[in-house]
């Protein structure tokens, strides 16, 4: 005689497997907040690496207003902004401010290349007078990725006091060592002094829509930076 499931032990397996998929499922799930992180982390990275292949020496660059060389206003950066789109979702560029004086604002030609692509920008989205700088005009030369807002749902940017002397900061520099710069360089009218660099650690902690959040930390001097758990860093 043969054996055969019966179809109330069938339904039975189905329902056990639905329970354990139900459970394991949303433990195999990605977290966002980490994955925002941690892409700030090597896109922070990475601007250092630029600052050190590409330090902007060049002292026939001059400002208009002041005749004096500008080369040094040009340091890449990483800036935070919540510009990035109609629904002002928070995103970053990674720029070198070589245009005109230095605005301090980053125009589409100074904006990084996407190493991966170099048909795309190093942008999240910025409003300005060029829309292909916005994410949401249908020419956007960035990268969608780059808006944390809309590709993570990251909420706030926040700098600690550190990184811009004790007054709020939306941006970080590296100088030709790789150190951290504080601070908007188009203000600057030397080519560096000792109180340019970041005189503590400097935190950026990431927020997202439920109030969770993660920090980053770059170190000052060395410019090495991590995600931290408590107090180590554990990328």
């Amino acid at each position: 005689m043969k054996k055969a499931f019966t179809m109330i032990e069938l339904v039975f397996v189905v329902v056990v497997m639905g329970i354990l998929a139900a459970t394991i499922i949303p433990n195999t799930r990605t977290n966002p907040l980490q994955e925002a992180a941690v892409q700030v982390l090597s896109d922070i990275r990475y601007t250092q690496h630029l600052a050190m292949v590409d330090d902007k020496n060049d002292i026939t660059r001059l400002d208009s207003i002041t005749g004096l060389t500008k080369w040094y206003k040009e340091r890449w950066q990483i800036l935070f902004s919540s510009n990035g789109g109609s629904g002002g979702e928070m995103g970053y560029t990674v720029f070198s401010d070589s245009a005109g004086d230095s605005t301090g604002n980053p125009d589409e030609a100074e904006i990084a290349l996407n190493p991966g692509n170099p048909n795309q920008r190093m942008t999240g989205g910025y409003n300005g007078a060029n829309t292909k700088l916005d994410i949401d005009d249908a020419n956007f030369v960035g990268m969608d990725r780059l808006n944390i807002g809309k590709q993570y749902n990251i909420a706030n940017v926040a700098f600690s006091a550190s990184c811009n002397g004790g007054g709020p900061s939306t941006r970080i520099a590296f100088d030709h060592l790789g150190r951290p710069l504080q601070g908007n360089r188009s203000s600057n009218l030397q080519s560096l002094d000792n109180n340019d660099l970041i005189q503590a650690d400097c935190n950026i902690v990431l927020t997202d829509n439920e109030g969770d959040i993660i920090t980053i930390k770059i170190e000052e001097e060395t410019g090495f930076a991590c995600i931290l758990d408590g107090a180590n860093c554990i990328i």
